[in-house]
């Protein structure tokens, strides 16, 4: 029918910045499991983030905090300048107090661990994308 849209929603494009390959790697896998969400890219540093937002248009940036050449705190605030669509949701190894406020009062969206399940990362990703922020009860505690 003419005016009919029945275009598929694109899948949400997420990139993932993390030092390690291996949990680059695991992420991946992750976002693989769910029809909604794709690979964008991956980056090592900070640097090499804000050069793959220019690149691959990410709709949400998975950012590990402590990257070997910058503070991811700091890597947000470029994504949001250079890249605003893009979406930053912040994710560390262990809960610390410091890094969970300097999250909640840092443009990112959201605060995950490392640790998540991949439904709680989908989730995170989705609300993130749909530009709801948050951080998990746990760590608004």
């Amino acid at each position: 029918m003419p005016g009919l849209d029945v275009s598929v929603p694109q899948p949400i494009r997420v990139l993932i910045v993390d030092k390690h390959a291996a949990v680059r790697q695991a992420l991946a896998m992750c976002l693989a499991a769910y029809d909604d969400l794709c690979l964008a890219g991956e980056a090592a540093s900070g640097d090499e983030a804000i050069r793959q937002c220019a690149c691959v248009h990410p709709d949400v940036v998975l950012l590990d905090v402590t990257l070997p050449d910058m503070p991811g705190l700091s890597v947000a605030t470029a994504i949001r300048k250079t890249w605003s669509p893009a979406a930053v949701v912040a994710m560390c190894s262990f809960q610390e107090e410091r890094s969970v406020r300097e999250v909640s009062e840092s443009v990112a969206m959201g605060y995950l661990l490392k640790n998540v399940s991949a439904d709680q990362l989908a989730h995170a990703i989705r609300s993130a994308h749909a530009g709801r922020s948050g951080l998990p009860a746990e760590l608004s505690a």
